[in-house]
């Protein structure tokens, strides 16, 4: 009996965690101290040895202290958090609004297009889309547009920035991984740009053959004279739009490192900033203040997370997986759809972060030997699964009853805007992002034609 319920601590430890995750309590306490609690009964049950919570500390030490690649981790905050609050998004979409003004649905256009852009500046989709809903949904609502095709557009568009490099997530998974940042960036590159085209296309046809969802923009806002409407493009749009093609391109052409280039990023927005002349002390001290918290957030739950994995992995946590899925004969095709089932289902509970670090350390071996065939070069399994699952956390954001995005706009939208306004909106994008999901497994090439062409 005793031997049986010793082989099942590794389950009890993922249900315990599951369980304490609804408890409220910080992600980052509830998963160091599942590690920490379930490495005392493997004590009490002398399948544990004490001296196994210093291996936790050197963990910890190495994998995240000394791991350079995290440094890129707080200037991308510093850089999206900076270009948010020195308002150079806020000018940005006023710039896309104005240019999209005889396009149909031209101002969920332009927050879509938007979306896109930051999503290329930062990770941070609280940021992003608290700040589009600030934005963007007043002025929506003001234009009569249908409030869930509103909602919907900047719940979506927001989420864009946990795909569409320099992704922090993709900074994280390539870490885990052990795969180029490089290579996973340039790989999520066409994947991003197909989802922000697939949402694009879906509210440009349905506001072509509906207008009433979105009136026009009247023509009496905006710049009056064409010097005055290129003065506003090249003070609003090509500045943000030039830092981001320089951060991205540096890495891309190999000329700078994530971390260098996060750096180059970091300063480029305080430039923006100084040039819109909005770099105040009080800007300064909220930016500083929020990229501390965010990046002490995430940090924290990297430490928890190394703890919890450690034990878990201690415990035989890895060899019961692999035992559940090879007795289960499901093949390389069944266990990716396995994974991403899982992952999916995940997302209704969990945010990115916590699926991230808690499913890929664990399916890592697993990824590593599947085989596809001729559908897809063996070595490049890793880094096309790796954006599969970054599509499909997409939906976690979105999916009810706690896709965060949902949350964070309904902390800022309108009394007026139900929750239930904001779930009927979002389905759509749903069911366009797994569009895009099967897309990509289907066309593995849209993934992998990239990195293969500039790496090669």
């Amino acid at each position: 009996m005793v031997i049986n319920f010793v082989s099942l601590l590794p389950i009890f430890m993922f249900f315990a965690l599951a369980i304490l995750l609804f408890s409220g309590f910080p992600v980052a306490f509830v998963l160091g101290g599942v590690g920490l609690g379930f490495g005392f009964i493997g004590i009490a049950f002398d399948v544990f040895n004490f001296i196994e919570f210093f291996n936790i500390v050197s963990r910890i030490w190495g994998a995240v202290c000394e791991n350079l690649l995290l440094v890129a981790v707080p200037m991308f905050i510093f850089m999206g958090t900076m270009l948010e609050r020195s308002g150079v998004a806020n000018d940005l979409l006023n710039c896309l609004q104005v240019l999209l003004r005889r396009v149909p649905g031209g101002l969920a256009l332009s927050v879509t297009i938007m979306g896109t852009v930051m999503a290329a500046t930062t990770g941070i989709i609280g940021a992003s889309v608290v700040m589009m809903t600030l934005l963007a949904l007043p002025v929506m609502l003001e234009r009569q547009y249908n409030p869930s095709l509103a909602t919907g557009t900047i719940a979506a568009s927001g989420t864009l920035g946990i795909l569409i490099p320099p992704s922090i997530m993709l900074v994280i998974m390539a870490d885990l991984l052990s795969i180029s940042v490089g290579t996973l960036f340039l790989a999520a590159v066409i994947p991003g740009l197909i989802l922000a085209s697939i949402y694009l296309i879906y509210i440009y046809l349905r506001t072509k053959f509906k207008p009433e969802l979105a009136p026009p923009l009247p023509d009496d806002i905006g710049p009056k004279t064409r010097i005055d409407l290129w003065i506003m493009i090249f003070r609003s749009f090509i500045p943000p739009i030039f830092l981001i093609f320089l951060v991205l391109g540096s890495i891309f052409a190999g000329v700078a490192t994530p971390t260098e280039a996060a750096g180059v990023g970091a300063l480029g927005s305080i430039l923006l900033a100084i040039l819109n002349r909005r770099l105040t002390g009080s800007v300064i001290k909220s930016v500083t203040e929020r990229s501390a918290l965010t990046c002490a957030m995430i940090f924290g739950i990297f430490i928890g997370a190394t703890a919890f994995s450690y034990v878990f992995r201690s415990l035989g946590g890895d060899d019961l997986i692999h035992h559940f899925v090879e007795a289960m004969g499901l093949g390389s095709w069944g266990i990716l759809f396995l994974l991403m089932g899982m992952v999916f289902l995940l997302g209704f509970f969990f945010d990115w972060v916590e699926i991230t670090l808690i499913v890929l350390p664990l399916f890592f071996p697993i990824i590593a030997t599947l085989d596809f065939g001729t559908h897809l070069d063996p070595t490049m399994v890793v880094p096309w699964v790796a954006v599969l699952i970054a599509v499909n956390l997409q939906t976690s954001f979105l999916t009810p009853p706690f896709g965060f995005a949902l949350f964070y706009l309904k902390g800022v939208a309108p009394s007026s805007i139900k929750i239930q306004t904001i779930y009927k909106g979002i389905i759509p994008f749903v069911i366009l992002q797994l569009v895009g999901l099967t897309t990509i497994i289907l066309f593995p090439e849209l993934v992998l034609w990239l990195p293969n062409k500039i790496l090669d």
